[in-house]
């Protein structure tokens, strides 16, 4: 057996479809037949016949494998992954434990690509996600009228559960397309509606298609920031629209960054955030028990089943917690060190908001403000509201808002 030189690629990422080895450019063959080890799935390693190589199949859980194939570096290893390896596949795992330097990488047709293929559906229009070792719930931030999604689905079940989600969030019109075995000898089409869904035998490898279509009665809930207070079940205390699309202006989401959200009452600037960032993340810190079940509720009907839950109250809960690029505060102002914990944690370049409606809160970010600097203002709202057979302005409290964001080293803010 000979290994690879150290300056060389040992390892090799190759996209495999349904069609199998004749379905490989010559190149990515060619890797193939030059292998010492073959890593791939039972379906994958079956398409290689068997001639004594080295076999490794994917174990449960991956973390296993990951483990495996770093302890042969130096060694001719091939992985064999489905379509592209590095659209929600194995690639993304590999690249955080094998330097980029050390692997070949050779994609496949993505089933995102087949799958637009057959619908004529722009690829650059569809938004796509999986369900695959994920929640259910992480659709509901994607069902807007209009939208075209496609999902690679967790198993023969997801078809099924999608309809049924579709159907409570009134979106019960929309076109469903299940294709399976995309290239295969066994590939299928199934085709119909989230109301009249009815198919039962869908193979385990499938990938649905949806073409969104919104009821009369279906709730209009964009990324946007600012979503009605009524999409979220909460006690009263919360960050009202209004305030919380100026808060979430201010906090500036952006993609794959991570929220504090101190104080977060019932989650709604934590879910609205993670909604707007893509890839975002966010922690709610809260000390009150009913107001924890709020926030997993909400983060679950609105599409943030990743919202990370820490019950505990601030300063004392921040211990430990990974650095934020923006921190919202929006509880808890005025207790001792709070705001100077976040602002410490807080990365260069962040961005921290901060609100309050007490006079004890709004005197510590005057302090704050005096000290530090950054921006303060005071917003008022009123809403129109029946006054007998009349309306009338029925004003909210008003709110001393804070923003401020933490200068580079040695640059102004």
């Amino acid at each position: 057996m000979s290994a690879a030189s150290k300056s060389a690629p040992w390892l090799s990422l190759v996209g495999i479809g349904e069609d199998g080895l004749a379905g490989l450019t010559p190149t990515a063959r060619r890797v193939v037949d030059d292998a010492e080890v073959l890593v791939g799935g039972e379906r994958h390693l079956a398409m290689v016949p068997e001639d004594g190589r080295e076999r490794l199949a994917w174990p449960s859980p991956l973390a296993t494998l990951l483990d495996e194939i770093a302890a042969r570096r130096g060694t001719r290893v091939c992985v064999l992954a489905t379509g592209d390896p590095l659209w929600y596949g194995i690639g993304v795992s590999l690249l955080q434990r094998i330097p980029r330097d050390e692997m070949t990488i050779l994609p496949g047709l993505s089933a995102f690509a087949s799958a637009a293929a057959r619908l004529g559906w722009p690829l650059a229009e569809v938004e796509t996600l999986t369900l695959h070792g994920r929640p259910l719930a992480l659709l509901q931030s994607y069902l807007q009228p209009g939208a075209r999604l496609l999902i690679l689905s967790e198993g023969a079940e997801t078809p099924g559960a999608v309809a049924a989600l579709l159907r409570e969030r009134g979106y019960g019109g929309s076109r469903m397309v299940v294709l399976e075995h995309m290239d295969g000898a066994a590939e299928r089409r199934i085709d119909g509606t989230a109301d009249d869904w009815r198919a039962n035998d869908i193979a385990a490898l499938n990938t649905l298609a949806i073409d969104c279509v919104a009821g009369p009665d279906a709730a209009l809930l964009p990324r946007v920031p600012g979503l009605p207070d009524e999409a979220f079940r909460h006690d009263g205390q919360m960050t009202k629209r209004e305030m919380r699309a100026v808060t979430l202006a201010a906090l500036a989401p952006l993609p794959g960054q991570l929220l504090w959200d101190v104080g977060a009452g019932c989650g709604s600037v934590s879910v609205e955030w993670m909604r707007a960032a893509p890839r975002g993340r966010a922690i709610a810190v809260e000390r009150k028990a009913e107001r924890l079940t709020m926030i997993a509720e909400n983060a679950e009907a609105l599409g943030t089943p990743a919202l990370e839950i820490v019950d505990g109250e601030a300063p004392a809960a921040l211990a430990g917690l990974e650095a934020p690029d923006a921190v919202f505060i929006g509880g808890g102002a005025s207790g001792e060190g709070v705001i100077e914990t976040c602002w410490q944690a807080l990365k260069e370049g962040g961005r921290l908001v901060a609100n309050a409606v007490t006079l004890e809160g709004e005197q510590a970010l005057l302090a704050w403000q005096k000290d530090h600097g950054g921006a303060l203002s005071r917003l008022a709202v009123s809403r129109a509201e029946p006054v007998g057979p009349f309306q009338g302005w029925r004003p909210m409290m008003p709110v001393t808002h804070y923003s401020h964001r933490k200068t580079f080293a040695g640059k102004p803010s």
